[in-house]
């Protein structure tokens, strides 16, 4: 006999989760909720601990966005597992909506409506159905790139909402009390450090107050590669790419002696042309 189905819920507002979790009850009986949360970290928490089969994640919520808390658990997901359904729940927005649906990814809008999450809830439940067929590997390559794809999408938004707004040529960062006008040219690489951006260049480290997720739409993305959750590196300065026993990818860099991780969700940049 195949397990039931376990679901993680992940949304801010006490009030909508219960909704959410009675509407479930109704439309899916067979689906155990096995945690509600209320923040991006816990949610990536919970469900690598538990290693739920479907995540309901609220787009925004406290500390780490829904989208952001999928990459995190995308990432950190065990190789010989596939990854969970995603089911990102959201008030209206069209581009919000748009992005979704041409990645074939799934969404609960806010508040819930019983007709259009049992739409939501049939195709989950096809999903269930067939995943069986399919392997680990080929689920967790899928998702990876379907959440990649939403991520790029999320920093086009952000760049239509600061239309008008120059890319960053200079950035001013500090180092002790002194404020240095640094050339975005000369940055190797950009690393998020608990409430500030390191900036590294080939000698000198800075700090910046600006949140890396704010900073990435200022900066050119044909020149600036994300690799990592919470590293942004310039193409230029990559010298090389190595895996190791594990198949894990690192970045050695020309002009800084450290190497960089790359996470799974941004492997796939450096696949051979």
């Amino acid at each position: 006999m195949t397990a039931a189905p376990r679901a993680l819920i992940a949304e801010d507002e006490p009030l909508l989760a219960q909704a959410l979790q009675q509407a479930l009850a109704q439309a899916w009986p067979g689906l155990e909720i096995i945690a509600s949360v209320a923040d991006g970290l816990s949610a990536a928490q919970q469900a690598l601990e538990q290693l739920p089969d479907v995540l309901f994640l609220d787009i925004r919520m406290p500390g780490q966005s829904g989208l952001d808390a999928a990459a995190d658990i995308a990432d950190r997901w065990p190789a010989d597992l596939p990854l969970p359904a995603l089911v990102f729940v959201t008030a209206y927005d069209q581009y919000a909506l748009a992005a979704f649906e041409a990645q074939a990814m799934d969404y609960v809008l806010k508040p819930v409506q019983a007709d259009k999450l049992q739409r939501s809830v049939q195709r989950l439940q096809n999903w269930w159905a067939s995943r069986q067929q399919q392997s680990a590997t080929a689920s967790l390559e899928q998702s990876l790139e379907q959440l990649l794809q939403l991520q790029q999408i999320q920093q086009q938004l952000r760049k239509i909402s600061n239309q008008g707004a120059a890319t960053l040529q200079i950035i001013q960062a500090s180092v002790g009390s002194q404020i240095h006008m640094v050339k975005v040219q000369d940055i190797v690489y950009l690393e998020a450090a608990d409430k500030y951006v390191r900036v590294l260049t080939a000698t000198q480290e800075y700090l910046l107050r600006t949140p890396l997720k704010d900073l990435l739409p200022q900066l050119d993305g044909e020149q600036f590669w994300q690799v990592h959750r919470a590293t942004v590196v310039q193409a230029a300065a990559i010298n090389r790419v190595q895996r190791d026993e594990a198949g894990r990818m690192w970045l050695l860099l020309h002009h800084r002696p450290e190497k960089l991780a790359v996470s799974r969700l941004y492997a796939t940049r450096f696949k051979p042309m």
